[in-house]
């Protein structure tokens, strides 16, 4: 797999897999966008599998910012609604809504989305 990993500041991190290694079908545009002020405008999409649909389960940049590009064919997943592994472990989802961090057992917060962060 060609996926990207890609670090924040005070966050897990997220893992953009191309487009092109989704199966076709799978994923549909969902309604909403939001800004990041490094990435850049975000879209998010809907995972459809026959009758099962999880809206809004991963997000995008198809426009990324100077410094982002290599996010531009990729599409990140929440893990909130999806069972997740990185090398066969299990991951855990980012505290928060809107977050989208996967933690592993060796990474230590604290994490943004915890309370208390807010502020960060």
């Amino acid at each position: 797999m060609r996926a990207i990993r890609a670090l924040e500041t005070a966050h897990p991190p997220s893992f953009y897999i191309p487009l092109a290694d989704i199966a076709p079908g799978l994923l549909e545009p969902a309604e909403g966008t939001s800004l990041c002020e490094w990435k850049g405008p975000a879209r998010y999409w809907s995972l459809v599998d026959g009758t099962r649909r999880l809206p809004k389960v991963a997000w995008s940049y198809p426009r990324p910012l100077p410094g982002s590009e290599l996010l531009v064919d990729g599409v990140a997943f929440y893990c909130h609604a999806l069972e997740c592994s990185v090398g066969g472990v299990l991951v855990t989802p980012q505290p928060g809504g809107f977050y989208g961090g996967w933690i592993t057992p060796e990474l230590a917060g604290p994490f943004k989305g915890e309370p208390g962060s807010e502020g960060w």
